[in-house]
């Protein structure tokens, strides 16, 4: 259930063996910064708009289109056909699979986008995975620290899982949708192919194939006039 095999198509990122021998797939987050600089080859191979900022410990891969105002820190690896487009903000220590988008005015940090992962508007993801077609809607926000700066702990079914992380955003899974302004809390895990309401304040785990649903109560009234 939380293995990385429960969340991910691992053919599906040129980078899956950054989990080989992981047993729970948070673990794969401690991993990041050495995997990073272990197989970072710095380059520009696709087009980069003059207006943008790439740092020299960057690769980009071919087909890759970096529009103006994206900064980009390293380490990086960012990989074929992807687009990152105006105002994206990446902090290092993130891997970009191929034929991904990074929308704009979007931040990365110390994450990992498999092929086709889709951010493409206002969002905030740090310390997390993004599996195969995942989406995330407009706004969505990635908490990534506890208000109480105490290690991250995973609640299923009453069983308590220590992660032995501070920072830890999400894990979603591959073709899961996350609806607009929606709030991942802290170790929030969202299975394969599950999709979520708006608005919605998520955390814990979230099976695969699932709908998460929010009921709002709206009330109307006649509207009143100063006379």
């Amino acid at each position: 259930m939380l293995r990385p095999e429960d969340f991910f198509d691992l053919s599906k990122s040129k980078h899956s063996d950054i989990f080989d021998g992981v047993e729970f797939v948070w673990d794969a987050l401690k991993r990041i910064p050495d995997y990073v600089k272990a197989n970072l080859e710095p380059g520009i191979h696709g087009t980069v708009s003059n207006l943008a900022y790439v740092a020299d410990d960057v690769y980009i891969g071919p087909g890759t289109v970096v529009e103006p105002g994206v900064m980009i820190k390293g380490p990086t690896i960012i990989g074929a056909d992807c687009e990152i487009r105006a105002g994206a903000y990446i902090r290092g220590n993130v891997i970009v699979g191929d034929r991904a988008v990074v929308g704009n005015s979007t931040e990365l940090k110390v994450c990992l986008l498999f092929d086709e992962a889709n951010i493409p508007h206002f969002a905030y993801v740090g310390d997390s995975i993004f599996g195969w077609k995942s989406h995330l809607g407009a706004g969505v926000k990635i908490s990534n620290l506890k208000i109480t700066r105490t290690p991250v702990v995973v609640t299923i079914d009453g069983v308590r899982y220590e992660t032995g992380l501070k920072k830890f955003g999400a894990i979603v899974g591959d073709e899961a949708e996350v609806g607009c302004n929606s709030v991942l809390n802290p170790g929030t895990m969202i299975g394969p192919r599950t999709l979520t309401y708006t608005n919605v304040s998520l955390f814990g785990y979230y099976p695969p194939d699932s709908f998460v649903k929010l009921r709002q109560t709206h009330e109307v009234v006649e509207r009143r006039y100063d006379e």
